[in-house]
């Protein structure tokens, strides 16, 4: 089945941002692009002409109804509030298209009407990094991951927050149309075909929180001393205790070992660097005290998702 009818159904509270990155990609003629595909584009309500309110304040009206979708190839979902009701029409049209092996998509906080369906049990899925506790917790029978831009579990596709809806969008049409028509369209948008890394990148990260002040003074001298080579022994006798007396009493203050706390931490230290100045690669790796670019990067990929190179070029700003 390609994907010629789409169909966009809009809730009480959606997000216009989400809603537009849809209609950009489905709902807009290009006459001047034959390369592109042009698709039959409807915005439903849940009746037609009913006053819809998004959440920047103001009321828009959809021509179609709910009914629309059982045509559609495509059903896409922009984001919502996450507490707004959903109709049962709607969740009954989700999986009726799933059933008849459309598409179904969601961008962003869209992913929970989607779990509302019962369309993410037994699949991976992802929504915005802040709500995917919330999704795990309120669908537990789905496999969320935050650390990608989207997924695509057997024609569901979610994705991850505002313009990971682009990043969706466009595989989407690289699987339907192939890649020179997402490329061109890319091109069109003035977007990337495809970007690196996924939004473990854009996720803060606080100094995890400690239970008990035992050892406050040994994480505040391991945090002042990222660049040392430094041992468990010598962090035992920093607290006055046994190797393993500390290495127990540091798991059970901190939920983790001393060896991951300190990566943590000058993961951390290499992407405040990455971002605040022009040391190179070399000298990050020495001053956040893993000692080769080759060891940063390896630990920063796993821990970031994307390389140091990568970040430096997504999060450095230059001096105006």
């Amino acid at each position: 089945m390609v994907i010629r009818n789409v169909a966009v159904p809009v809730l009480d509270g959606v997000f216009m941002f989400e809603l537009g990155v849809l209609c950009e990609v489905f709902g807009l003629d290009r006459p001047d692009e034959p390369l592109l595909p042009t698709f039959d584009f409807a915005v439903c309500g849940v009746e037609a002409g009913a006053p819809v309110r998004t959440a920047s304040g103001f009321t828009m009206t959809a021509d179609h109804d709910l009914e629309r979708l059982a045509s559609a190839d495509l059903i896409a979902l922009p984001a919502i509030r996450r507490d707004s009701p959903v109709p049962a029409a709607l969740t009954h049209q989700l999986r009726a298209a799933v059933h008849r092996g459309a598409w179904v998509m969601s961008v962003c906080s869209g992913a929970f009407i989607l779990g509302e369906a019962g369309l993410l049990d037994g699949r991976r899925c992802t929504t915005h990094w802040t709500y995917a506790d919330e999704l795990a917790r309120r669908f537990p029978e789905a496999d969320v991951d935050p650390d990608v831009l989207y997924v695509d579990d057997n024609r569901v596709l979610t994705s991850a927050g505002t313009a990971a809806g682009i990043d969706a969008c466009l595989y989407l049409m690289r699987k339907e149309f192939g890649e020179r028509v997402v490329t061109r369209l890319a091109r069109r948008m003035v977007v990337p075909p495809q970007r690196d890394g996924g939004q473990q990148q854009y996720v803060e990260t606080p100094l995890p929180p400690v239970q008990a002040d035992t050892l406050a003074d040994t994480l505040q001298w391991m945090s002042e001393h990222l660049s040392d080579d430094i041992t468990i022994e010598m962090l035992a006798s920093y607290a006055h205790m046994s190797a393993r007396t500390f290495a127990r009493r540091f798991r059970a203050e901190t939920g983790t070992t001393p060896h991951h706390w300190l990566t943590g931490q000058r993961v951390l230290l290499a992407q405040r660097l990455l971002e605040e100045g022009e040391r190179g690669i070399e000298e990050i790796a020495e001053v956040a005290g893993f000692g080769s670019a080759a060891l940063l990067r390896h630990h920063f990929v796993k821990r970031v998702g994307t390389t140091p190179q990568g970040y430096r070029k997504t999060f450095y700003s230059r001096p105006a």
